[in-house]
């Protein structure tokens, strides 16, 4: 074991945010390029482009619960995580390569139909990513003591990675999107196969008091826990088949549906107490409320990820295609700028004196005052930067703070289990901007309406997370 990490010293904490932070980088290089691409060089419609980017929540509903099951119960390659570092690292960087190219890997597979491939691409990329991602977040977990430690790894995880995601967009911006992907294809391979093998995992993972005194996996159980999303997963479904089966006609009742079952949910969850239950039972409650809170904040989010540039071509038809790839671009450089700061330098001091919960809380607030202010004032390009740097202090907390919440929660030797469960709160409510949010922005005469949507997601999510117990370790 290498003695910065036994000291836990600041360079440890730094190594062990690099994996993420590959991941981080190429979901980054997917962020700033995909829609871009597809709209400009393709020609896809918003709709379709929607539809593209449901390749990646897909390919997560399963794929980081699977991996993160797994994770927790293997040993090959010297860890625990390692190996499915190393291999998402080396998928996502070929499927990167496989993006300017759609054309050509349609031709070369006698693929008759771009949106087919874009899809079979998406999808390859975001599976590659699945593999990775959760391994490097529960490998912070596996290495770090539950309290300020563990909140402090976190906080550098996403320090380190959203510097990189600042200079993934600073290259899109001053080099163009296509040098962007090559270039990510290279550092996500390095960061991902390197520092691995400089991390020491322990070879046995220990069940705290959250366990409740079972070792087998118990899927009723693991169903109640992800109760607050059953909605969404209905939604998810119906999204699916929808695609599959051309139910455009009951569209607007499954929608209804979904939504109240999601609303009856929610606020079931919020206002069930933990007063009176054993640790593992009260555990799971804050679990259950954790994802009620963060799933609200991602339909916001990845809307805003994904239609930018739709309302960047509404607010600003003067652009063209580079001009208005490069303020989409600029956008999210200044939103990982300031989410690569606050973390480490801000968020963390501060939740020693105010709580991670109560912190995280007011960020999540602020972004949806953001969103709000991007509706009212984003008409040049100087006012939707100000109003991203704004969006930031949020979305610093919500790829930082909420894994040090979640993490307190739940037993610590099934950490890829539950990590692959939180990973839901995030992807399903991706379905719902991918089908729903996109549905109603391709007939949307104002585009703009794009972050109503976004702030009152936010607004709902802020308001859950008070809802949510600050745990003492």
């Amino acid at each position: 074991m290498l003695t910065i990490q036994q000291r836990l010293s600041n360079a440890f904490y730094l190594l062990l945010g690099l994996p993420s932070t590959a991941m981080g980088f190429a979901l980054s290089v997917q962020i700033a390029a995909l829609s871009w691409i597809l709209s400009t060089r393709y020609g896809l419609k918003i709709e379709e482009v929607g539809l593209v980017w449901a390749a990646g929540p897909i390919a997560g509903i399963l794929g980081q619960v699977i991996f993160g099951i797994v994770s927790d119960n293997v040993w090959f390659w010297g860890g625990r995580r390692r190996p499915f570092i190393l291999i998402g690292g080396v998928l996502a960087s070929l499927s990167m390569l496989a993006l300017p190219s759609l054309d050509i890997v349609g031709s070369a597979l006698g693929v008759d139909g771009l949106l087919g491939v874009a899809i079979a691409v998406a999808l390859s990329l975001d599976i590659s990513i699945n593999i990775g991602f959760n391994p490097t977040r529960s490998i912070i977990a596996d290495v770090t003591p539950e309290g300020e430690s563990r909140t402090k790894g976190y906080t550098w995880m996403q320090t380190v990675s959203g510097t990189m995601g600042v200079m993934a967009y600073f290259i899109s911006v001053l080099l163009g999107n296509i040098t962007l992907i090559y270039l990510g294809a290279v550092i996500a391979l390095l960061l991902s196969v390197i520092p691995p093998f400089f991390i020491e995992e322990p070879r046995l993972l220990r069940p705290t008091a959250a366990a409740g005194g079972t070792a087998r996996l118990d899927y009723g159980k693991i169903m109640r826990d992800i109760m607050p999303l059953w909605g969404f997963l209905m939604y998810a479904v119906f999204g699916i088949l929808s695609r599959l089966l051309d139910l455009s006609a009951v569209a607007l009742y499954i929608d209804i549906i979904c939504l109240l079952a999601t609303v009856i949910l929610t606020v079931a969850t919020l206002l069930t107490s933990e007063e009176g239950k054993s640790p593992a039972e009260a555990g799971r409650i804050g679990f259950r409320k954790v994802l009620a809170a963060h799933s609200f904040t991602w339909v916001g989010i990845q809307s805003m990820f994904i239609y930018m540039f739709s309302y960047v071509q509404y607010r600003l038809p003067e652009a063209n295609d580079e001009q208005m790839g490069a303020i989409v671009s600029t956008s999210f450089l200044i939103l990982n700028a300031v989410a690569a700061v606050l973390p480490a330098f801000a968020l963390e001091p501060l939740t020693r004196k105010y709580g991670r919960v109560r912190v995280h809380q007011l960020s999540i607030l602020s972004m949806a005052v953001g969103y709000a202010a991007l509706w009212l004032l984003g008409s040049s390009p100087m006012s939707i930067y100000l109003c991203m740097a704004l969006l930031g202090i949020g979305w610093a907390a919500t790829v930082s703070l909420a894994f040090a919440i979640m993490s307190q929660q739940i037993d610590q030797s099934r950490m890829g289990l539950y990590m692959g469960l939180f990973n839901l709160s995030v992807v399903l409510p991706q379905l719902v901007a991918s089908f729903g949010v996109g549905r109603y922005l391709q007939t949307a005469a104002d585009k703009s309406a794009l972050f109503i949507i976004c702030a009152v997601c936010l607004g709902i999510s802020g308001m859950a997370w008070s809802f949510v117990r600050e745990k003492n370790t």
